[in-house]
């Protein structure tokens, strides 16, 4: 079976990547996020966590970024899906890097213009998405529905 890995921080971007869970059938599924609890949330599959990262503790994001590394070399998915936030981003690069297909699900909470992690995405990613007609519109990407 293909695995795919499906990160997300917390809070509303794991709620939205869990709410795709569905989607997910016919992969061994792992995950990624922030805090050991969501397990809960996925009960019989693999959880890796990761610290959080901020814009404005640069340090941070080597740490996610070493970590992911390791999760990569490890889990060996076939397609990685995101829901944000920045710090996933290294799950993108470093899937396109592997081989791995690699979808950005820009978040929700994003009515009127993409995230700029969002937009990173976009250069990475092999396809992002919005939320938001009008957003996909003004952003050049699609628009598949949404996921709350």
């Amino acid at each position: 079976m293909p695995r795919l890995l499906a990160v997300a921080s917390g809070g509303g971007h794991w709620v939205q990547l869990l709410r795709l869970r569905d989607a997910f059938a016919g992969y061994e599924t792992a995950y990624v996020s922030m805090f050991e609890n969501y397990a809960e949330a996925v009960p019989g599959a693999r959880l890796h966590t990761i610290p959080d990262a901020s814009r404005f503790n640069k340090l941070s994001f080597l740490k996610v970024a070493l970590k992911a590394l390791w999760i990569m070399a490890k889990e060996r998915p076939r397609a990685v899906v995101s829901t944000g936030s920045a710090p996933m981003l290294f799950f993108i690069l470093l899937g396109r890097l592997m081989g791995a297909r690699t979808l950005w699900i820009d978040s929700i909470a994003n009515a009127e213009r993409m995230s700029s992690s969002g937009r990173l995405a976009r250069k990475l990613a092999h396809r992002t998405v919005s939320q938001w007609p009008e957003v996909a519109e003004k952003e050049g990407v699609q628009c598949w529905g949404s996921i709350l």
